[in-house]
């Protein structure tokens, strides 16, 4: 997070007005959040605009079945369930116990648990139980976990995905720090190979758009698997 100075200072106004307009909280999210910080989960939710923006993309797509890696304390995985049909279903994936605990009450006072399929435990491993089970493939993909692990969540979004899914990848601009292609960051690393790999694969289209507000400087790429 940069300095707060004038111009973050308007930022998170901007980012404030819209979110009041476009994004209002209810009780299940409101919920989510405070229970995540009373558990000390880290502060790293989606920001409120963003959650919307994942429900509107779901809605968009039609999507019924949704893959999101990295559930934390489940606010986007709300946001994500709330789009779908009857019988849609979130599977999410979270490797700590303790925040799929606290994921799992805040699914259920929001009233969505019926929805998701939490599974805990390292994400290649449950990736690779999805693939070998013969899962139907996913309508929409959320990457949100170790960015250093970027590049591998997208080989495995690809062999789980069908023409026409969508895929978003959050957290990816890294305060500016992407572009420096010396970084020691793992996390650094990590995105730019995953962009990389957004870039060289022919069955994807993608882009990167920054944003700026409550969460800083970052941003997130959207890409969709061609037919």
């Amino acid at each position: 997070m940069p300095p707060r100075g004038s111009g973050t200072r308007q930022w998170i106004a901007v980012d404030d007005y819209f979110s009041d307009q476009l994004a209002r909280h209810d009780e299940g999210l409101d919920a989510a959040l405070q229970h995540n910080q009373d558990a000390g989960l880290p502060a790293i939710d989606v920001s409120p605009l963003l959650g919307r923006f994942l429900e509107v993309l779901a809605r968009i797509a039609a999507a019924r079945r949704i893959l999101e890696i990295g559930t934390l304390g489940g606010y986007s995985t709300i946001w994500l369930a709330r789009a779908l049909p009857e019988g849609g279903q979130v599977v999410s994936l979270e490797l700590n116990p303790r925040h799929a605990k606290v994921a799992r009450a805040n699914l259920r006072k929001a009233g969505v648990l019926e929805r998701v399929d939490l599974r805990v435990g390292r994400a290649m491993d449950s990736l690779a139980a999805l693939l070998a089970a013969g899962v139907e493939p996913f309508d929409m993909i959320f990457i949100d976990a170790d960015k250093s692990g970027y590049p591998e969540y997208l080989d495995w979004a690809l062999k789980l995905a069908r023409p026409g899914t969508v895929i978003v990848a959050d957290n990816v601009v890294r305060n500016g720090k992407v572009i420096q292609a010396g970084s020691t960051d793992p996390d650094v690393q990590g995105v730019r190979r995953f962009t990389e790999k957004l870039a060289s694969e022919p069955s994807l289209r993608a882009t990167v758009l920054q944003t700026v507000g409550i969460k800083g400087h970052d941003g997130f790429a959207v890409a969709v698997v061609l037919g």
